[in-house]
C-alpha cells in the first residue's frame, strides 16, 4: 500500500512507499522540496453504549424548558390582555360635559389648533352612542351654539363629519 498525497507547489498527486511517511522528499514534477504525510491508520472505533440516565435527564429538562416558556408566554398575554374586565374602569362623563367637550374640539378645530382638539377628542370617542347622538344634534339644530356661531356652515359640517367618522 503506497501513501498518496498532492504537491504543496504544483498540485500534482504523488504517490510514495509507506515507509517514506513522515520524511522529505523530491516532487518528480516540479523537484520542489514535499513533506510526505504519515501513512494514516484507520483505527475501528466501536460506539459506546447509550446511557438511558442521561436521555432520561435531557428529557426532563426538555420537559421543563417547555413547561416554563408555556407559563411565561401565558404571563405575557396576561399582561397584555386588554379586556373590559382586566383593564382599569373607564370613567364615564355626563353628558353635559360631552356636549361641552364636542364643542371645544370643534371650536379648536376652527381656530387650528389641531393638537389640543385631538386631546379632547379621545374623550368624545369613549362617549360611543351617546357622542354621536349628541353631534347629530349640533349638527341638524337650526341655531347654532354660540361658541361655534362665527364658523361658516360648511366648515362647520365638515368638521362634524370629520368627528363623527372618528367616533364610530
Amino acid at each position: 500500500m503506497s501513501i498518496t498525497f498532492h504537491c504543496e507547489h504544483c498540485n500534482k498527486t504523488i504517490e510514495a512507499p509507506d515507509n517514506a511517511g513522515g520524511k522529505w522528499g523530491k516532487c518528480p514534477a516540479c523537484k520542489n522540496k514535499v513533506y510526505v504525510p504519515a501513512a494514516e491508520v484507520e483505527e475501528e472505533l466501536k460506539l459506546a453504549p447509550m446511557d438511558t440516565a442521561d436521555m432520561a435527564e435531557q428529557k426532563r429538562l426538555i420537559a421543563e424548558t417547555y413547561r416554563i416558556e408555556q407559563e411565561i408566554l401565558k404571563e405575557k398575554d396576561e399582561a397584555l390582555d386588554t379586556s373590559p374586565e382586566r383593564s382599569a374602569p373607564v370613567y364615564e362623563v355626563s353628558d353635559n360635559e360631552l356636549t361641552k367637550n364636542i364643542i371645544i374640539h370643534l371650536r379648536l378645530m376652527a381656530d387650528g389648533d389641531l393638537e389640543q382638539a385631538e386631546r379632547i377628542s379621545g374623550s368624545i370617542i369613549h362617549g360611543g352612542k351617546r357622542a354621536l347622538k349628541i353631534i347629530d344634534g349640533i349638527a341638524t339644530s337650526e341655531i347654532p351654539e354660540p361658541e361655534l356661531a362665527d364658523i361658516p356652515q360648511q366648515v362647520l359640517a365638515g368638521m362634524i363629519r370629520t368627528l363623527r367618522a372618528k367616533v364610530k
